[in-house]
């Protein structure tokens, strides 16, 4: 898993923002969670956060009940897309994610060029 597709799976976005982003009512949103097409995160207070790859799992979800298919065919069709998607990723190594942390670290200024001696 790369930076980019960690970044995306990272859950943020609150009910609202992502009603606006994909046209849905909050009903729908939670209608979607409870039959078990889409799952948010939840923050400390409990607050429902959607993630980028939510946004477009929900934006594939509309598309398809549009097409007129039934909620059946469209979880049918996502539990498909799933598996197929966990088939093809890899582990994340330990070096990879290392690397990650690392330039993460260094992007956000915790660690200084001239202290990098002190890295393990």
């Amino acid at each position: 898993m790369n930076e980019k597709q960690i970044r995306r799976s990272i859950a943020i976005l609150p009910v609202s923002s992502t009603a606006k982003l994909t046209g849905l009512t909050p009903r729908q949103l939670r209608y979607y969670e409870k039959f078990g097409l889409v799952h948010p995160c939840r923050s400390q207070g409990n607050q429902r956060l959607y993630s980028l790859n939510d946004i477009d799992r929900l934006l594939d979800i509309k598309e398809y009940l549009d097409s007129k298919m039934t909620m059946a065919e469209v979880k049918r069709v996502l539990s498909k897309h799933s598996y197929a998607d966990k088939a093809h990723q890899t582990n994340l190594s330990d070096s990879a994610a290392r690397k990650i942390f690392s330039n993460e670290m260094l992007r956000i200024g915790r660690w200084n060029t001239h202290d990098s001696n002190n890295i393990y």
